[in-house]
């Protein structure tokens, strides 16, 4: 955990001519994303000297490269992706942690006849990201036994729930626990979530901070961090009173589905974002290898880079 002095001089900069400083999200905004909107709602962007501005992509494969092409400062990002995109030559490197801990799963009707990867053989499988999902999915069937070429991949974007609750697919790539079965909890279904770190899936960060290591400005990345950890440790002393903070960001997000994720999204939120463990991003990419995914693991220190 940084310290408490580090991060008080982080902030002992004026809330006058605060400097713009634009960050992408992975989705639309949901819990996942709640210590940047507390940080946001409650001045912490704007005491740290930034005017930040946090956007919605109308796709969530482009948060990654409107990073890299210098469009945005900061963009919301998967792990398991960033290996993908360092082989694709894409300028990318992690500069901190916002969910340290895997939401990943794939999903299921918990009614239907799926009950383990194994019996995913020759279905249909919605995903939304084009990468990560095909990454983890195929490791996670190979594991149940599964040849992933036996499977028909169907691109659903955002629409995981209403796929497979419809049934257009057997099952989900890409619904986070924390978010997806209460959603299936809305139209009167109920999913099962078929864990990665269950079938051979090394333990990984879910949404982690992406720059470009030509353009990003260290210092104010670092101070855009310092104001999410202030957030993040608001948010886990009082989660009530700080869900109040969140919803008021925005009418859309006061409803009984947010309220419920909200609830299972607090503990895995980053206590510090800057933390970085070089050991398990290098255990990961010896894994990536494995699969079969990249043909050599990178550097740890060519894709995360630890802050300020």
């Amino acid at each position: 955990m940084r310290s408490l002095a580090l991060i008080l001089a982080l902030f002992a900069l004026p809330a006058q001519g605060a400097e713009r400083f634009s960050v992408m999200l992975d989705w639309f905004v949901n819990p996942d994303h709640a210590p940047i909107i507390v940080a946001q709602q409650r001045g912490y962007f704007r005491e740290a000297g930034l005017e930040v501005d946090i956007i919605a992509p109308a796709d969530p494969s482009d948060p990654p490269k409107m990073v890299a092409a210098r469009q945005v400062d900061l963009a919301l990002g998967y792990q398991p992706q960033l290996y993908l995109q360092h082989a694709g030559g894409l300028p990318l490197v992690r500069v901190g942690a916002l969910v340290d801990r895997p939401l990943y799963c794939v999903m299921v009707d918990a009614e239907g006849p799926v009950t383990a990867m194994a019996d995913l053989a020759g279905k249909r499988i919605g995903f939304s990201v084009p990468g990560i999902e095909e990454a983890l999915l195929h490791q996670m069937l190979r594991f149940g036994g599964v040849d992933p070429a036996s499977v028909e991949q169907v691109n659903v974007n955002f629409a995981l729930t209403t796929a497979l609750a419809g049934g257009q697919v057997d099952a989900v790539s890409g619904a986070f626990r924390n978010f997806e079965p209460h959603q299936m909890e809305t139209v009167g279904r109920k999913g099962r979530c078929l864990m990665p770190e269950e079938n051979g899936v090394p333990a990984y960060d879910e949404l982690i901070y992406l720059a470009n290591p030509q353009r990003m400005d260290r210092a104010r990345i670092a101070r855009f961090l310092a104001a999410t950890a202030r957030a993040a440790r608001d948010i886990a002393a009082d989660p009530q009173a700080n869900w109040l903070v969140f919803k008021g960001y925005a009418p859309e997000l006061d409803d009984t589905l947010n309220a419920a994720a909200w609830a299972d999204t607090v503990p895995a939120l980053a206590a510090d974002p800057f933390a970085l463990d070089p050991a398990r991003y290098a255990g990961f990419g010896d894994f990536m290898v494995r699969a079969g995914l990249i043909a050599q693991a990178p550097a740890v220190g060519d894709i995360a880079v630890q802050l300020p």
